[in-house]
């Protein structure tokens, strides 16, 4: 028996997910993706929107696994000058 969970290099979002509806750098957020999900943590890695272009890097503080759901919680670190396409 084991526990099925994905690893994650990076913070995929929708809106309805909890991507910032503004990017300010150090600005703290939340947001919730189903499932179970390893993210690293205390290390910037890309934040992108749902049609996968990268805006900035984000540093998760808080990664909470809890009723299949995993949430995080993150701040700005940088945002980039030109989105560019992560697929």
């Amino acid at each position: 028996m084991g526990m099925p969970c994905e690893v994650n290099n990076i913070l995929k979002l929708s809106q309805q997910q909890g991507y910032p509806a503004q990017l300010v750098p150090r600005a703290d957020h939340q947001a919730s993706k189903s499932g179970y999900r390893i993210i690293p943590i205390d290390v910037p890695i890309p934040l992108v929107d749902e049609n996968w272009f990268a805006h900035a890097d984000i540093i998760i503080r808080k990664l909470t696994w809890e009723n299949g759901e995993t949430s995080v919680s993150f701040e700005v670190d940088r945002i980039y000058d030109v989105p560019f396409c992560m697929k």
